[in-house]
């Protein structure tokens, strides 16, 4: 059965949120999900670690990576962890696998395409191969879902009001569905990818 391995850093909830949409998605498609949440109690002197997260990510067949966008870019955490790949970048562990990324933020851009880029270069240096978000915004077509509203191609991204008074998070639906959407597509890609090397 192939794997989707979504590891991500989420601040305020809103980031976990779109994770476990993202997972609901692909477990639709068959696939065994494995959800990995990146903490701030994982860094040590500044340096990432956690030998059992870097394990399922080396098994899986898909890795989706996500964070928040802070002041433009991915969170601190998140940014430890991605670094802490080097090693794993020189073994080209992660080589062929397919990747994907979304984010969240509380303004409407926000920047957050400066944190799907980056997330789409680091997994172009690690050799893995991307899967866009595939959905057209709405309204496009007469859609009324809210499906891709922030109009987003590169990855998935989210956007809720910013949280001042400690209520819980929440997604808008558009989002939520946008994130269901996504983890069908990649879980469909790993799939896909997976039988055609089989066959070769």
């Amino acid at each position: 059965m192939s794997t989707v391995a979504i590891v991500y850093f989420s601040g305020s909830g809103h980031t976990h949120l779109m994770a476990e949409a993202i997972a609901a998605g692909a477990r639709s498609k068959n696939v065994e999900v494995e959800l990995l949440q990146i903490t701030g109690e994982q860094i040590e002197q500044g340096r990432w670690q956690d030998a059992e997260i870097l394990e399922k990510l080396h098994q899986a067949d898909a890795i989706v990576f996500g964070s928040p966008t802070y002041m433009g870019g991915v969170a601190a955490q998140f940014k430890a962890f991605l670094d802490a790949g080097g090693s794993v970048w020189f073994a080209q562990q992660w080589k062929d696998k397919i990747a994907g990324g979304f984010t969240h933020s509380s303004s409407l851009s926000g920047d957050k395409q400066g944190t799907l880029l980056y997330l789409s270069i680091n997994a172009a240096q690690h050799g893995m191969i991307w899967v866009s978000a595939g959905d057209l915004p709405s309204p496009y077509l007469g859609k009324t879902d809210g499906v891709n509203r922030l109009g987003s191609f590169l990855g998935v991204m989210g956007q809720s009001p910013l949280n001042r008074g400690g209520e819980e998070a929440a997604l808008d639906e558009g989002d939520r569905l946008t994130a269901e959407k996504y983890g069908q597509r990649i879980a469909e890609a790993a799939l896909r990818w997976s039988r055609q090397l089989v066959a070769a």
